[in-house]
């Protein structure tokens, strides 16, 4: 249900309340309304912009959460660049210039045989912003109030009040058992909680735009990508089509913001490599940030997205960074709230997510050495002997400083939660250090379906033996906590050919598709073992049947 700019009519109390809805926010709304949270998205803008369209590249990880929300197909359709289009990013003098290299099979775009379900997609944030909407509105649980934001927020051992005030300064309250602040680098949130940006802020100046121009594509001398790395001393810049059409971005590098708005069509011209006709549609003058937060955690409020950190762009790692903390805070919170989620279950968020954060801001930094402005070298243009030699060097020296920006999966796919509250600890050697706290691999089943799809919403037990007397001890153990499982039979060849990959017969699997557990035999204390995935690793006692437990506090 979505309620409209000035609306003040908004309920009294909420489980999880969400300050924020942009694709950070919204994703959390899905992930929690999916569960039947009751939530609260509290967003200013009554539109979606998309004049500003931020963040292009959607990761394998974020399209795998979105074919598990249901939505993928759905944002495919919707994005103006498939996928079939262009997997390539070319680095050039210009566009009707010199083509100095080019990287193909970038950024997830292309299939990897069962690494992944879903490959990457390049889209602009609107287009996700307004899929995402439509999903919060599809859920009953869920409310998105629009033209309002979240101004004050307050707490007790029990709840929080939040301080909502409209678009025409009207100001309400409401109550909420969490909050997640996911209203961006100017977070309320984070500022009423006293938790601070940490980290460094890169002062060379950025200026990016979006712009119309027809014929443009006419001029492109080197096919469909979607970047164009620009190296000239006129233009040093990054462009790409937001279409097939006429609607371009582009980044200069150098330029603030005054210079941008006075020689924004010399610009243009410069990336082009000719004058082009063209319309500037906005601009967005920025500096990279490198920065985290001192705390994403206050008691019952927590922060995600750029609330919490912030990375340069390169790499496009930003938005779907915060997707993967709204995926993990979502269906921790959701698990607290319904009765099986210890409190131990909310302390592993930050555990959790810290890492991830810090690398990709350390990858994003690397990434960011070098840009147009570092690959400048004379001769680039030029016929000839010095001509040809000037590009094959500074091909050699692309292919050496900016593969690792283009091709990431390593770090998309292979990131690995070091420890945490919710894991079990192994001993050495044992068959499921490996692998536990890292995404559970991949793979298509001979009916073509996606093992990630027969996953649920709770753990699931991937039983890859058979059925035995260690499945149902694994079973007892989940009804005695409360605790939802679904347990996976996969077909004997599939089962045997996966569990030799894995070295490992049983796995536990958590709800965002990470390895809680695996082994090969059964767990020597089931119970123990799913007191300690659900964030209770010394609990003893089984809930009191016939009384709804009580959400886990901090």
């Amino acid at each position: 249900m979505t309620s409209s700019a000035g609306d003040t009519r908004l309920p009294r109390h909420v489980q999880v309340l969400i300050a924020g809805g942009g694709p950070v926010g919204l994703a959390a709304a899905v992930e929690l309304g999916r569960r039947g949270v009751d939530c609260l998205v509290v967003e200013v803008r009554p539109t979606v912009s998309r004049a500003r369209p931020r963040c292009k590249t959607l990761n394998v990880r974020t399209m795998e959460h979105l074919r598990r929300w249901g939505l993928a197909d759905r944002l495919r359709a919707r994005a103006p660049l498939p996928v079939s289009w262009s997997q390539d990013v070319v680095f050039c003098t210009s566009l009707a210039g010199r083509e100095l290299s080019r990287f193909t099979g970038v950024l997830g775009l292309a299939a990897e045989g069962d690494r992944f379900p879903e490959t990457g997609q390049q889209a602009p944030q609107y287009v996700l912003e307004e899929v995402l909407r439509e999903a919060v509105e599809e859920l009953g649980a869920c409310r998105l109030v629009l033209g309002s934001r979240v101004v004050a927020v307050s707490q007790t051992d029990d709840m929080v009040s939040v301080t909502v005030e409209n678009g025409s300064g009207q100001r309400s309250t409401v109550t909420a058992d969490f909050v997640i602040g996911c209203d961006g680098p100017r977070s309320v949130v984070r500022e009423q909680i006293g938790s601070r940006y940490v980290g460094g802020e890169f002062l060379r100046p950025n200026f990016g735009m979006v712009f119309e121009s027809t014929g443009l594509w006419d001029h492109v001398r080197h096919g469909p990508a979607v970047q164009y790395w620009i190296i000239n001393r006129s233009a040093p810049a990054l462009v790409g089509p937001l279409d097939r059409r006429n609607t371009w971005w582009a980044i200069a590098f150098g330029v603030d913001r005054e210079t941008g708005e006075r020689e924004a069509h010399r610009i243009i011209d410069g990336v082009a490599g000719r004058h082009v006709p063209a319309e500037v549609v906005s601009t967005d003058p920025w500096t990279a940030r490198m920065q985290i937060v001192d705390r994403m955690r206050h008691g019952r409020v927590f922060l995600a997205g750029d609330a919490a950190h912030l990375n340069p762009p390169f790499g496009g790692h930003g938005l779907n960074t915060g997707i993967g903390d709204a995926v993990d805070l979502g269906w921790k919170l959701a698990a607290s709230l319904a009765g099986w989620g210890a409190p131990g279950v909310l302390d592993s968020y930050e555990s959790e997510r810290r890492p991830v954060q810090e690398r990709v801001i350390r990858e994003a930094t690397a990434n960011m050495r070098v840009l147009s402005t570092e690959l400048l070298a004379d001769n680039l243009d030029e016929t000839g002997p010095a001509g040809e030699e000037a590009r094959r060097a500074a091909g050699a020296r692309i292919q050496e400083t900016k593969r690792a920006e283009f091709h990431s999966l390593d770090l998309v796919l292979g990131l690995r939660i070091p420890a945490s509250p919710i894991l079990p600890v192994g001993g050495k050697g044992s068959a499921g250090e490996a692998r536990k706290g890292a995404r559970l691999p991949h793979v298509f089943l001979d009916d073509g379906r996606s093992l990630y799809d027969l996953l649920g919403d709770g753990l699931t037990l991937l039983a890859l033996g058979g059925r035995g007397p260690e499945v149902t001890a694994v079973e007892e153990a989940a009804r005695v906590r409360g605790v939802p499982l679904t347990v996976v039979n996969l077909p004997e060849a599939a089962s045997s050919a996966y569990a030799r990959r894995l070295g490992a017969r049983l796995l536990l699997v958590r709800p965002d598709q990470v390895v809680g557990w695996l082994g090969g035999e059964a767990p020597g204390d089931a119970l123990a073992l799913v007191d300690t995935l659900r964030g209770c690793p010394r609990q003893s006692a089984a809930p009191r049947a016939g009384r709804r437990p009580r959400p886990a506090g901090p």
